[in-house]
């Protein structure tokens, strides 16, 4: 039983995706999600209490799913090569960004502010990184190191939703720019 549940879960949040894509957040709602999910409205709100849910679980999903994904590859890069870890970083943010479902609206966080910082998406980033990275850092994850890849995670946001205004695909300047600022910022607490 938990297995079809676990099933059913993943269709309700991937009919949320595509129909963020196909229509925006505004015009979302749980109906349409279980129409595409096939399955009935009442399976919808047995997991979801309205479309802010559905969208704050897709962002939860993407962010386990990034934390994954950027483990798996920092494994390959050779111990203490920080910059190898950013761009590992970057550029699976980049490929997310570009070829999941729903990412471009949602990322990391639903698409209304929430009322406690610490529960921003960038906040929940910041520290999941903070988790994943020390050891290519050569140091702990204390609180200096978290407040720097916050702040790294607040840079990057800022420039790659830029990237991504200007160009549909990701401005390749800007993206550059971006990772070089990120090189610049990190190697002076890193380098």
């Amino acid at each position: 039983m938990q297995q079809r549940s676990a099933e059913r879960l993943s269709r309700i949040l991937d009919a949320c995706a595509e129909l963020l894509d196909e229509t925006g957040y505004e015009e979302l709602s749980t109906r349409a999600v279980a129409q595409r999910a096939g399955v009935p409205i009442g399976s919808v709100y047995r997991f979801f209490s309205n479309k802010r849910a559905l969208a704050e679980a897709l962002a939860a999903r993407n962010l386990d799913r990034f934390a994954e994904i950027v483990g798996a590859r920092l494994a390959t890069i050779e111990a203490e090569d920080w910059r190898g870890a950013i761009d590992a970083v970057l550029d699976e943010y980049l490929v997310l960004k570009k070829t999941v479902p729903g990412f471009n609206l949602v990322d990391f966080g639903g698409p209304q502010p929430v009322a406690d910082p610490a529960a921003d998406a960038n906040h929940l980033l910041a520290d999941r990184l903070a988790e994943l990275l020390p050891a290519q850092f050569g140091r702990a994850p204390d609180a200096e190191l978290r407040l720097t890849i916050l702040v790294a995670v607040e840079a990057a946001d800022a420039l790659l939703r830029l990237a991504f205004r200007t160009d549909p695909d990701g401005d390749p300047g800007i993206v550059s720019e971006t990772r070089e600022l990120l090189h610049a910022y990190l190697a002076r607490t890193l380098g």
